[in-house]
């Protein structure tokens, strides 16, 4: 049994009894025995013996044709912020100690659905950046690209479901920790309007932008995985046309810097959707400039994150990674007043950008302006601060307008990996998943 199979096409194996969901954890298993390497560790942590347990009850209530759940059988990363009951919560650190005293409300969602919880990996430490370093457990070689980063923060995540380590993932989004993994490594990502899926039992970076997501093969695969995190009932995807469909493409901002691979790609994308009858219009997008003006000093990360580590930074700050400290500290300097006015501006610019997409179906632009850099293309301090802040740029634009937003695949066989990403407004996120499945169909 194969674990790179989308999540409808294992499923449908466990169901009809053609494969067990202990087969297809052993494959799971087994790839990480493969792949995963303690220098560059994938998984930080395995949970190999609950799994096992919860794969054999699976089984059994197949078996005895007693209904099982959305996701039962199917094997689930899960990025090391999420509380599992008696594990660390380590949020890609080495100052955490103390277990976890209950699951978070998205792990306890996911195993009443019969998910198998196979273990917790790597990620940016608390996950404060993009690129997907981490000084403490190693970075993850891209599957798709050797000696190239695999994104972050989500970085074992997206390197779990690539590597058939496990069938889908979950992770969370800050600033595209979702969405710039699964671009780099080939895979969808989906971040919700960040009131659909709770947080409580999160170990949070920035309470006004987080946001919970999965990772994984297919559009109908995130749906699928949305649907449990959310505490919905799974609906298959209605189909739609892309005929008559706006869609607008912001013609700064969001296009500057990129990169020849990526602007090609981008360009052959908008000309696929044309053909289908797609209304692609090209317009500048002032409510974007503002952007860069809430994240100045840090913006909301940095004050937030920095209100979470206070304490922790004088009782064991030696410990962090030095590329973190420095970001996090930032937001000391951040006063009340700052902090308020950011969130004053912030509210108005929501109202200004959910106005201006009333005229569109969604919003379109590369994941990322660059290919996945060369690991060692970061070794430099300056550089891996301007590497950072351009993979982080064009899917930041979700969080902080509060937007859904999707990547999807984007390259052909061969080339480096590309994503492309459809943002649509807050709350349309059912919306927005059938129109990412009719363009993943023409792509």
């Amino acid at each position: 049994m194969n674990s790179e199979k989308p999540l409808a096409q294992l499923l449908d194996d466990m169901t009809s009894g053609r494969k067990r969901a202990t087969e297809l954890l052993d494959s799971c298993l087994a790839q990480i025995d493969a792949y995963d390497d303690a220098k560059a560790q994938v998984y930080t942590r395995r949970f190999d013996k609950a799994a096992r347990a919860e794969a054999d009850a699976t089984d059994r209530l197949r078996h005895a044709v007693v209904p099982a759940g959305q996701l039962a059988g199917l094997p689930i990363a899960l990025k090391a912020l999420f509380d599992v009951a008696g594990e660390v919560t380590h949020a890609g650190s080495r100052g955490w100690q103390a277990p976890a005293q209950s699951d978070a409300v998205i792990v306890s969602r996911l195993r009443r659905e019969g998910a198998v919880i196979i273990g917790h990996t790597n990620m940016t430490e608390f996950a404060y950046s993009g690129v997907g370093l981490n000084p403490h457990f190693g970075t993850p070689d891209n599957p798709l690209a050797p000696g190239r980063i695999p994104g972050g923060s989500s970085s074992g995540s997206a390197v779990a479901v690539a590597r058939g380590m496990a069938a889908g993932a979950i992770g969370t989004d800050t600033g595209g920790s979702v969405r710039i993994p699964a671009a780099f490594c080939g895979l969808v990502g989906f971040k919700p309007s960040q009131s659909r899926v709770p947080r409580d039992g999160t170990y949070p970076l920035s309470d006004s932008l987080d946001s919970i997501g999965p990772i994984a093969r297919t559009v109908d695969c995130c749906a699928r995985l949305d649907a449990v995190l959310s505490g919905r009932r799974y609906q298959p995807l209605r189909p739609v046309s892309l005929k008559g469909r706006r869609f607008v493409v912001p013609t700064d901002y969001m296009l500057d810097g990129l990169d020849d691979t990526v602007a090609r790609a981008f360009s052959r994308s908008l000309d696929i959707l044309r053909d289908e009858g797609a209304n692609v219009v090209e317009a500048p997008a002032p409510v974007l400039a503002a952007i860069p003006q809430l994240m100045e000093g840090g913006g909301f990360t940095a004050a937030e994150s920095y209100f979470v580590h206070r304490q922790s930074l004088v009782d064991h700050g030696d410990l962090y990674d030095p590329r973190v400290r420095s970001r996090i500290e930032r937001g000391a300097a951040i006063t009340a007043a700052d902090y308020l006015e950011l969130c004053r501006r912030r509210q108005q610019l929501k109202l200004d950008a959910d106005e201006w997409l009333q005229d569109y179906d969604g919003l379109l632009a590369p994941t990322v302006p660059v290919v996945p850099p060369r690991i060692e293309e970061l070794a430099a301090d300056e550089d891996y601060a301007r590497l950072n802040l351009l993979i982080l740029r064009n899917p930041t634009v979700a969080n902080m307008l509060d937007l859904c937003s999707i990547t999807l695949p984007d390259h052909r066989p061969g080339d480096l990996p590309v994503g492309l990403m459809l943002t649509g407004r807050n709350g349309a996120d059912d919306a927005l998943l059938r129109l990412a499945q009719a363009i993943e169909r023409v792509l």
